[in-house]
């Protein structure tokens, strides 16, 4: 039986993933008056703000060189990963760019492997990582889409998985300082927006604040600002902290399950044959990746391994 710690790192970690897998909907409705850039800049100075009211105590670092993860964590996993993920849209098909960035996961245990000495990739994770991108590419090519390669967009979104296995690296690293879940966030977030500032002369961004009197792009802000970005990030940070990140990034598979069922729900997309058997085959990956049952019985098969 796994610990309550694990059971409530699940938890989190499966809740992020439904919301981040719903966001698409409010990006939507929100991109036919904001750019993309203006997009990311007012959900996490929103999402900033939200976590200031949460916790309202300046975080004392304890030791100077800590400082340089809370500023990696927030260049990979706030700036570099959105602003690559979003350029990546504009060079390739959402259905590359989905399947692609699917694949963090995989870079996510490398790292850990490789640079933090943890549990080498085992053949279980490797089978559902196998498993659960076949998945993946059934749902987003399914009859929908042809397969298109776009060299620059196609590398942007490898680019965008490579970061954000980095910032749940960082973050798992983060975990271990002490330090309380939602000010780390708030840190990371500080710098991601810090770091965000120059890019924001290169495109057409703008304040705008009248938009947001149309309550439709108001609420829509508003929930990837206090949603999909304040909560989720401690969330997701807080499932890192009690599952590791090899084990909590496995849930990134789930995001296209998430994304076909609502569209099918609140769009009335149609769901295809292709759709349903990605999605099975997406969850079982899922499931493998995350060591639910060994490939082959042990003597000791009540226990589970540890991802990391």
């Amino acid at each position: 039986m796994e610990s309550n710690k694990n059971v409530a790192g699940h938890i989190a970690a499966a809740f992020t993933i439904f919301i981040w897998g719903t966001t698409f909907i409010s990006t939507k409705v929100l991109l036919r008056v904001f750019d993309p850039v203006e997009i990311l800049f007012f959900r996490f100075l929103i999402g900033y703000f939200a976590l200031w009211l949460a916790a309202p105590r300046f975080l004392k670092v304890k030791e100077k060189g800590q400082e340089i993860y809370f500023v990696a964590a927030g260049l990979c996993g706030v700036t570099l990963y959105f602003l690559m993920e979003n350029f990546a849209l504009t060079f390739t098909l959402a259905a590359n760019v989905g399947v692609i960035i699917s694949i963090a996961p995989f870079f996510t245990a490398l790292f850990n492997w490789l640079i933090f000495k943890g549990e080498k990739p085992g053949i279980r994770f490797i089978l559902g990582f196998i498993i659960a991108m076949a998945g993946i590419y059934l749902i987003s090519f399914r009859g929908d889409h042809s397969v298109s390669l776009n060299p620059t967009g196609d590398f942007l979104s490898v680019g965008a998985a490579i970061v954000w296995a980095a910032y749940s690296i960082l973050t798992k690293k983060i975990s271990g300082f002490g330090y309380g879940t939602v000010q780390t966030t708030r840190r990371i977030f500080f710098y991601g927006i810090l770091l965000m500032i120059p890019a924001l002369f290169f495109f057409n961004f703008r304040l705008g604040l009248d938009r947001f009197m149309d309550m439709k792009n108001l609420l829509n802000i508003l929930f990837l600002g206090f949603g999909a970005s304040a909560l989720c990030f401690v969330t997701w940070n807080f499932a890192l902290k009690r599952l590791g990140s090899v084990k909590t990034s496995a849930y990134i598979y789930a995001v296209p399950v998430i994304t076909v069922v609502t569209s099918v729900l609140i769009l009335n997309e149609k769901v295809t044959a292709e759709a349903v058997c990605g999605i099975g085959l997406t969850l079982a990956g899922l499931v493998m990746s995350e060591g639910r049952f060994e490939l082959r019985p042990k003597k000791n098969a009540c226990r589970l391994d540890a991802a990391e």
